[in-house]
């Protein structure tokens, strides 16, 4: 290009996209007493444990919660590994783990991709109460799961209808890494190739 021809701008990235530095991963009640209930449990299992490995490598804030483990007991053993300590809770939706919010809003996190069980209760409840307190908000479709299709479908459309952002584990991760030709990239694409789960007697989806 001669120095006289003028510079295309390059173009902004979009306020919709999330980026490392700006999210957190919640992971919402994935456990032992309540997963094996889940419709296509095994694959919304899988793709939350492939959402962590992907947070790990970009360094992303991650955090969990547990609804009443001393009855439905703790986080799955293989999330459970990739987590932390998990913070308990009665009420359904995480609002009730002010302290987690309020550490992200100080650490300048305005985004949450939430993932988890059940769709329709704990996930939509802190999905609404996030949306309400300012947060942008996107949900992992086939990493959230429900005992039942209706429960499920129509959580989604109430939530993506609120104001939250529908996505996928892929279009996530990617999403994340922003760019190709990283050693970040490399990994996050070894997760992209991985082959899911076969979950016997149920179907695609939460």
């Amino acid at each position: 290009m001669g120095q006289d021809e003028p510079q295309t701008p390059e173009i902004p990235r979009s306020p919709e996209l999330m980026s490392p530095h700006d999210t957190a991963l919640l992971v919402i009640d994935v456990q032992q007493r309540l997963l094996p209930a889940i419709r296509d449990g095994q694959r919304v299992a899988w793709n939350i444990r492939r959402l962590l490995d992907a947070a790990k490598i970009l360094n992303m804030a991650v955090a969990a919660t547990e609804q009443y483990p001393k009855g439905l007991g703790p986080t799955v053993a293989e999330l459970a590994a990739r987590l932390g300590p998990r913070q308990e809770k009665l009420m359904f939706s995480c609002r009730e783990c002010a302290t987690l919010f309020e550490s992200w809003r100080t650490s300048d996190i305005h985004r949450i991709l939430l993932c988890g069980i059940e769709t329709h209760v704990c996930v939509q409840q802190t999905a609404l109460d996030l949306l309400s307190g300012g947060y942008r908000v996107y949900v992992a479709v086939d990493a959230v799961g429900s005992r039942y299709e209706t429960d499920y479908a129509t959580a989604l459309r109430r939530m993506e209808l609120s104001g939250a952002v529908l996505t996928t584990t892929e279009a996530a991760m990617f999403e994340w890494c922003i760019r190709a030709g990283t050693a970040e990239f490399r990994a996050i694409a070894q997760l992209a190739k991985e082959a899911p789960p076969f979950d016997s007697g149920t179907q695609e989806s939460g």
